[in-house]
């Protein structure tokens, strides 16, 4: 099948062929057509096979030129990362047309966000928060959007985005076509989407939180945080094989620490970003990767929805995420647009826990791998040890709420379940 037998009009065949597009993905085949017929969609592929453009390459057939000073399209998006790249993706697609996208998230002042929308717009791509702020300035008129996008649905109820989304829906008119977007759509963001969604069409490309075909994985089971970093060295001492790469992360002091590792003892072409880095700073450090400017970017999951770059030939991941659909959304970041590329995890004692129910999820086995010789597996401090064996107590606990844990002080109660009575105290004699 090829984008012209979408029947797309010439302007967007001419800037997919530009693209460098040559045919559609799974997804795109089965969403252009009936979005195009207007059903209300709940999209469900991969990472990485082309889900924006599934649903924008109809709208922008739909809506065909400029008109008007008011938004015809309102697109959410979880992340400002997200928000960048769908506004992207549009500039690309809409490249020979005159229709006015604006992008709108929060981390920056509103003031040119709010000018650019004051000088006419029919797509606006925003993230909740930013959205509802600008239209209680009394800057946006809804009442013309008739096209309503949610992208990364699960991720914008997930971060608890719900209140806000619905107060947004009590804003923009009721009749319209609603879509919804995701790699993973969990049972129960399925069922909060009933409140918006009428007779939708669910479309899945491929199985719920799949991983693409093209993505190689393996898994390491690390012991502690030390031998995690000799095997981040050892890999990234590598550099022909390991040209570009991202390293995903938990928590920001742990990215903090590991970019000035990398940066002092294995490559000073590193970058790091997180929720505590600047709006400027994140902007100018994926651009500074994506261009080939750096060959490591160590990122908290705030990145793993949103950086769209091809040809990253690994990522790694160094803690494994405890939200398990973002494992999906962290090793999507390879393999995309067909391309192959590699995963690579790491995992203590606790993580492997974690592992296990992703694997659930994703219904494979991520594959086992040696710790290469070359690599020293250090001694587990005493304190690491403990947080672990306290993280696995917690876990197995929620697992089994009857479960003791290896903290439990044992009473002295006998297996008859009596308890024993201590002798009385006697005071000794003088």
């Amino acid at each position: 099948m090829t984008f012209e037998d979408f029947k797309l009009n010439k302007q967007l065949i001419n800037a997919i062929e530009d693209s460098g597009y040559t045919e559609p993905t799974e997804i795109q085949i089965k969403a252009i057509p009936q979005i195009l017929a207007g059903h209300d969609i709940m999209g469900i592929a991969q990472t990485g096979t082309g889900k924006t453009a599934a649903y924008l390459l109809p709208i922008l057939m739909k809506i065909k030129f400029a008109q008007g000073d008011f938004p015809r399209v309102l697109i959410l998006v979880p992340t400002r990362e997200l928000a960048m790249q769908v506004q992207a993706t549009i500039l690309e697609l809409a490249k020979y047309t005159d229709v006015r996208s604006v992008v709108a998230y929060g981390g920056v002042g509103p003031k040119t966000q709010i000018e650019n929308i004051e000088k006419g717009v029919d797509i606006i791509v925003a993230t909740p928060g930013r959205f509802m702020d600008i239209y209680l300035k009394r800057i946006l008129v809804t009442k013309q959007i008739n096209t309503l996008v949610l992208d990364e649905a699960d991720k914008m109820m997930d971060m608890g985005f719900m209140p806000q989304i619905r107060k947004i829906l009590e804003v923009v008119p009721r009749k319209r076509q609603n879509l919804l977007f995701s790699a993973t759509m969990p049972e129960r963001v399925e069922r909060l989407t009933e409140e918006f969604l009428e007779f939708p069409m669910k479309i899945e490309a491929t199985p719920q939180a799949s991983t693409v075909a093209t993505v190689t994985q393996a898994l390491y089971h690390v012991p502690n945080f030390k031998t995690k970093i000799n095997l981040l060295q050892h890999f990234l001492r590598k550099k022909e094989e390991f040209h570009r790469v991202i390293v995903f992360v938990r928590t920001r002091q742990n990215a903090e620490n590991i970019f000035k590792f990398i940066s002092r003892k294995v490559d000073s072409e590193v970058k790091v970003i997180h929720a505590n880095k600047g709006q400027n700073t994140r902007i100018n450090s994926v651009e500074a990767f994506k261009e080939g400017g750096i060959r490591v970017l160590v990122a908290t999951d705030v990145a793993a929805r949103g950086i769209d770059i091809s040809l990253v030939s690994h990522v790694i991941n160094f803690d494994v995420p405890v939200v398990y659909e973002d494992y999906v959304h962290r090793i999507g970041r390879t393999g995309r647009a067909k391309n192959i590329g590699d995963a690579i995890t790491f995992a203590n004692e606790a993580e492997v826990y974690h592992m296990k129910k992703i694997e659930k999820i994703i219904k494979m086995k991520v594959p086992l791998k040696e710790i290469p010789e070359l690599v020293k597996i250090e001694e587990t401090p005493f304190e690491e040890n403990q947080e672990i064996l306290r993280e696995l107590d917690a876990l197995r606990k929620k697992d089994d709420p009857t479960f003791m844990g290896a903290f439990h002080e044992k009473k002295n109660i006998p297996s008859s379940g009596k308890k024993v009575l201590k002798k009385p105290y006697k005071p000794r004699k003088r």
